[in-house]
């Protein structure tokens, strides 16, 4: 299971470093259905592999500017608080329910990837006229995914991007900081798991380290390939996993 498991890390950084996201949606998947591991620990650590692999990106995006820390620090512990509240509200829900809830999610994610992305951001001026309405969608915004990071354990990349798109920021900030973001609230949320289960902490270790050692090298092998193919291609993986997510699951409906 040891060299299985690292293989798929791998698969996970390559993910990130190819597309800048996606990683944190196939690691739930990977941990419960291939590993074996039980559907509220595969979330669990699935919040500390994203935490620790979006932290490297974030580094990385930080190093040549495309990081805007004063938003990510005003975002990311409304994020943070959402999330941690999130992890304590899965007691309420059987493993099951959360893995339906992942695959809606996953959904969700695929129609997003297949949209056309060429969105510019919006203006900072109307916001910094108007501060109650930045507090206003800062708050609301990191509190909703904050909570879905919490209850499915994905990094939300995919939903806090076009957030932060509407506070202004260009497409390259908004990635940057999301990961930055993503690593905050993937603390929090692992935090609200500890209490309530078992983490292999080995193998978790293990799993990370691959998983940004793919990172890296998806990031190089993406200047050579094209974008859009492998982002529709991800898309169709994601419909077909949440699918059978859901195939699994269907004796909850």
């Amino acid at each position: 299971m040891l060299i299985l498991g690292l293989a798929l890390a791998l698969l996970v950084g390559l993910s990130l470093g190819l597309l800048g996201g996606g990683g944190s949606i196939l690691t739930v998947p990977i941990f419960v259905y291939i590993l074996g591991f039980e559907a509220k620990a595969s979330i669990a650590m699935s919040l500390a592999v994203v935490g620790a692999t979006s932290l490297v990106g974030a580094i990385r995006h930080g190093q040549v500017g495309n990081l805007n820390l004063r938003v990510a620090l005003v975002f990311g512990p409304v994020a943070m608080v959402g999330t941690y509240l999130g992890a304590r509200l899965s007691v309420f829900f059987s493993g099951g329910a959360q893995l339906v809830l992942f695959a809606i999610v996953m959904l969700a994610a695929a129609v997003y990837m297949l949209r056309d992305r060429k969105v510019e951001g919006g203006s900072r001026e109307t916001f910094i006229a108007h501060p109650v309405a930045l507090l206003t969608v800062v708050v609301a915004e990191g509190l909703v995914v904050g909570v879905l990071t919490g209850l499915v354990g994905v990094g939300g990349g995919f939903l806090i991007v076009p957030a932060l798109l509407l506070l202004g920021l260009s497409m390259k900030e908004a990635v940057g900081t999301s990961l930055l973001v993503i690593a905050l609230k993937s603390f929090a949320g692992f935090a609200g798991y500890l209490p309530q289960v078992e983490v292999n902490w080995e193998f978790m270790a293990g799993f990370t380290v691959v998983a940004i050692v793919g990172i890296w090298i998806g990031a190089y092998v993406a200047r050579f390939v094209s974008q859009n193919v492998l982002r529709r291609a991800f898309a169709l993986l994601l419909f077909v996993m949440a699918i059978a997510i859901l195939y699994q699951n269907r004796a909850l409906f």
